[in-house]
């Protein structure tokens, strides 16, 4: 049995998933990226700089949005095509994020969707914002 890719979506419609970050994220993001930026580890360093103490990479930022977009809106099947993210606030181990995607447009030629995306600290700051397109793929539901 094959899914239709997008026929669940319409304008407005929400999806939204949080989780706490974690220093082993800034090591499992540096092992993937090799952004050994010194705000990332040394506490000294980050507390010279703007951010006053350790952040994590604007990528463990960011990959909330990419679950959200794969497990719930658009879904199974979806990539980004374009991102266009802010970066406004930093987030530190320990911090609860929540990714939050909402349908801006719902193309009907394609299975492509446009969405506005942010994520949002536990203690309800904005800490990015932005739009994303993305294309969705109808999957096969018997290969899971």
């Amino acid at each position: 049995m094959t899914t239709t890719a997008h026929s669940h979506l319409y304008v407005g419609k929400t999806a939204q998933l949080s989780r706490t970050v974690s220093s082993d994220d800034i090591s499992l993001f540096t092992d993937i990226s090799g952004d050994r930026n010194p705000i990332h580890y040394d506490p000294a360093a980050a507390k010279a700089s703007r951010f006053g103490e350790i952040v994590v990479q604007g990528g463990v930022t960011s990959a909330i949005l990419n679950a959200v977009v794969a497990e719930e809106l658009p879904g199974p099947g979806s990539v980004f095509l374009n991102v266009n993210w802010d970066f406004v606030a930093p987030v530190r181990p320990g911090d609860v994020i929540t990714g939050i995607v909402e349908v801006t447009e719902v193309r009907t030629d394609k299975p492509i969707t446009k969405i506005k995306t942010k994520v949002v600290r536990g203690d309800g700051i904005v800490v990015l914002e932005g739009t994303a397109v993305c294309y969705t793929m109808a999957m096969d539901a018997e290969k899971g």
